[in-house]
């Protein structure tokens, strides 16, 4: 398992061995030995699947405040994601930066967002599915979300900005400024 940090040090690229064969393959997506001794040490308490039928749906960016913060590890199981992590920790370097990643079924890289951060990913191809793990309960008072075009952010999408598909809790979102952020 390879195991890299991105831009943002606390967020990480993690891409599982594949072991092929005429079948198909084989591959250890989680393994908390491995993720202890890269840094990450998260007891993941709750796996959530997300289908996006249509290409360009844009879900985020969404963040769940303590005493629920959640720390997420994302991977795609059909179709490909431009993946978004927005670091909203007050006290950090990086604070208001973001990263981003390609995720698909085909490449089977996963990216670990620690809690703290804003997340969101936006589908590359119709019928996408993706699976996370989170490290806490999902907890409805401590959900919130900024919107995904917030100019203050800046953060590229790619060409798909006039066909996004939202939700309408995500389309009402909040800007990044008016985010009283409680990391």
């Amino acid at each position: 398992m390879d195991i890299v940090s991105l831009d943002i040090p606390d967020v990480k690229l993690i891409t599982p061995r594949r072991f092929t064969d005429d079948r198909g393959f084989f591959s250890e997506t989680y393994n908390a030995q491995a993720f202890k001794a890269a840094g990450i040490d998260c007891d993941f308490v709750q796996d959530n699947h997300s289908y996006s039928a249509q290409q360009w749906t844009l879900r985020g960016l969404h963040y769940q405040a303590p005493p629920h913060a959640q720390a997420k590890l994302v991977r795609v199981l059909r179709g490909a994601i431009i993946d978004v992590a927005v670091d909203a920790r007050k006290a950090s370097p990086t604070f208001g930066k973001h990263v981003k990643a390609t995720l698909s079924a085909k490449n089977g890289v996963q990216i670990f967002v620690p809690s703290g951060f804003l997340h969101g990913f936006l589908t590359l191809e119709p019928d996408t599915e993706v699976a996370y793990k989170v490290d806490d309960f999902y907890a409805q008072d401590c959900e919130g979300s900024v919107i995904w075009n917030d100019p203050t952010l800046a953060i590229d999408w790619g060409g798909a900005a006039n066909d996004i598909v939202l939700s309408e809790k995500d389309a009402h979102a909040q800007p990044w400024n008016a985010l009283h952020l409680p990391f």
